[in-house]
């Protein structure tokens, strides 16, 4: 990430919309803008594969375990919407998964979901790379993903419909067709 790029785009910005960037409150917005965006955006610098690496400690999954779905829920993420790079706020990833031989570190589920969200992202997107990286680093072609969340775009801007919110699933192997499955999800 070229913070010195961004802050001299933001210096820019706060330009065009008639500040003074060099005004108390101002001088250094740049600096911490750039600071944030290295921070926020911080899952731009991986792929879903590095992701899936470094998140993928597993353990031997127990006798009869890989069976068994494993579901965690409310795992709190926010992103920033692609289209105008507004806050997705609010949000909360499900996550379930069928192991086959291994389980992953409940942590690390959680960890996938937040560095996957750390992306210029749709909802959408965002569920299917939190799919593919839980598939990819539990070993399992069976993953489903549920988020709900708000998205400033709709609630601050434009529409401006505060009470709103979007739901996305994504279903992956067993997921897609078994409806017991999608339910562990609700």
């Amino acid at each position: 990430m070229d913070k010195q790029k961004i802050e001299f785009h933001i210096k820019g910005l706060l330009e065009a919309i008639g500040e003074d960037p060099e005004r108390e409150g101002l001088k250094d917005t740049p600096a911490r803008v750039a600071n944030m965006f290295e921070e926020v955006l911080e899952g731009t610098r991986y792929s879903n594969h590095e992701i899936a690496q470094m998140f993928g400690k597993t353990f031997t999954a127990g006798e009869g375990d890989s069976d068994q779905a494993i579901i965690m829920k409310d795992i709190t993420v926010f992103s920033y919407c692609e289209h105008h790079m507004a806050l997705m706020y609010d949000m909360t990833v499900n996550v379930g998964y069928i192991p086959r031989g291994k389980v992953l570190g409940l942590s690390k589920i959680a960890r996938i979901c937040d560095m996957a969200a750390k992306r210029l992202q749709l909802q959408e997107r965002l569920g299917r790379d939190i799919a593919e990286i839980i598939s990819e680093a539990a070993g399992t072609p069976d993953v489903g993903v549920k988020i709900t969340g708000c998205h400033s775009c709709m609630t601050a801007r434009g529409i401006k419909n505060p009470t709103s919110h979007t739901e996305t699933r994504t279903y992956l192997g067993a997921f897609r067709s078994d409806s017991d499955l999608k339910k562990l999800l609700d």
